[in-house]
């Protein structure tokens, strides 16, 4: 019985997902947070602020 979809633990927190096309990663937002409400990504020359809202959404802004 194979339904093409294989999870594999990785550290506490971190899959990875194996389709038939490709592996994605993934990681939880509270790992990437660690405890803050803001983070800064750096995307080659654009920095990026990931905000966890009050009703504990995640916002994305340039």
């Amino acid at each position: 019985m194979d339904s093409g979809l294989l999870i594999d633990p990785l550290a506490e927190g971190q899959t990875l997902v194996a389709t038939a096309k490709r592996i994605v990663r993934e990681v939880s937002s509270s790992e990437l947070l660690l405890g803050e409400n803001e983070l800064l990504i750096r995307h080659g020359e654009e920095l990026y602020r990931l905000k966890l809202t009050r009703n504990g959404k995640l916002i994305l802004q340039k």
